[in-house]
């Protein structure tokens, strides 16, 4: 297991930021803004999804498209498998 999958919030754009990441209506724009990018993205993601985390933007998500995704795809076991292994494959191109 490396070092990102420990834990991966230390690699995190938002760290120290957490705030920006439960923002009402008008701001979540700019919160899935700072997601882009982030190295852990998917990660946060799996987290938010395997969690069933119902508030807040993670992984480039508001709550909103969390739940129409874990309605779409309710057969996926982990979350964790299937983003990080999305993930992973990405970075082998």
């Amino acid at each position: 297991m490396t070092a990102l999958h420990e834990d991966w919030t230390v690699h995190a754009k938002c760290r120290g930021m957490e705030d920006a990441l439960f923002p009402d209506a008008a701001d979540q724009k700019r919160a899935r803004m700072l997601c882009s990018g982030c190295p852990v993205r998917f990660e946060c993601l799996a987290e938010a999804l395997d969690n069933r985390i119902e508030w807040g933007v993670w992984g480039g998500m508001t709550e909103r498209e969390r739940r129409l995704l874990l309605r779409q795809r309710a057969d996926v076991a982990s979350w964790s498998s299937v983003l990080c292994g999305k993930q992973s494959a990405n970075a082998a191109k």
